[in-house]
C-alpha cells in the first residue's frame, strides 16, 4: 500500500493480511492510498512523459541508495522499450497529464505499471542526473512553446484526458 501520487518511497507499506491493512491504514492520515500487488521485478524503469507525446525511459533501481538509483544496468529488448513507450503514452493521454512519470516493474519480460500518478515528478538534477535533467528541460520547453503556439483565444486550451472526456460525455470508458 502506498500513496497514489508517489512521494519518493515514503509511506510505502507491505500488507500481509486484513489486520495489517487496517492497522497500516490508520497510520496514513489524509493520504489517498493505493493498494496493489507487489511485483518482485527483474528490471525496473522510470519513464518521463511530456505533452502526451515525448517519453524518456530510464533504468532505475529503487533497491539502490537514492544517489545510485538511476545507475541501473538493465538491458531491455527493443520490444520491451516499445511496449513501455506505448503504455506511457496511453496512460498519460488517458489521464490528461502534461507531465508525469510512469514506473514499470518488469517481471519475466512483462512490464507492470505500478506507479503512474506523478504529475509533479522529481526532476532535480542532483537526483535524476544531468542527462535526464537536460532531457526534461528541453522537452518541457518544447512542449511549452507548442502550447503557446497553438493557443486559441476564447476556447478551453487545457489538456483533458480521454478518461474525463468520456465521463463527461457519458461514453463507455472502454470501447
Amino acid at each position: 500500500m502506498k500513496p497514489f501520487a508517489g512521494g519518493g518511497w515514503k509511506s510505502v507499506y507491505r500488507v500481509e493480511n486484513a489486520d495489517d491493512f487496517y492497522n497500516i491504514h490508520q497510520k496514513t492520515s489524509r493520504l489517498v492510498m493505493l493498494l496493489q500487488e507487489e511485483i518482485v521485478f527483474d528490471q525496473y524503469y522510470r519513464c518521463y512523459a511530456v505533452g502526451g507525446k515525448y517519453v524518456r525511459i530510464m533504468g532505475y533501481d529503487p533497491r539502490n541508495q537514492p544517489h545510485l538509483r538511476y545507475q541501473a544496468d538493465f538491458n531491455p529488448s527493443q520490444d520491451l522499450l516499445t511496449r513501455m513507450e506505448n503504455d506511457v503514452l496511453k496512460i498519460n493521454q488517458y489521464l490528461g497529464y502534461d507531465f508525469n512519470t510512469v514506473e514499470f516493474a518488469v517481471k519475466d519480460g512483462i512490464p507492470y505499471a505500478i506507479d503512474f500518478c506523478n504529475p509533479a515528478p522529481d526532476a532535480d538534477k542532483n537526483s535524476v542526473g544531468v542527462e535526464n535533467f537536460e532531457w526534461v528541460v528541453e522537452h518541457m520547453a518544447r512542449f511549452a512553446i507548442e502550447k503557446a503556439s497553438n493557443f486559441k483565444e476564447g476556447i478551453d486550451n487545457l489538456t483533458w484526458g480521454k478518461y474525463l472526456r468520456q465521463v463527461i460525455k457519458r461514453e463507455p470508458l472502454i470501447s
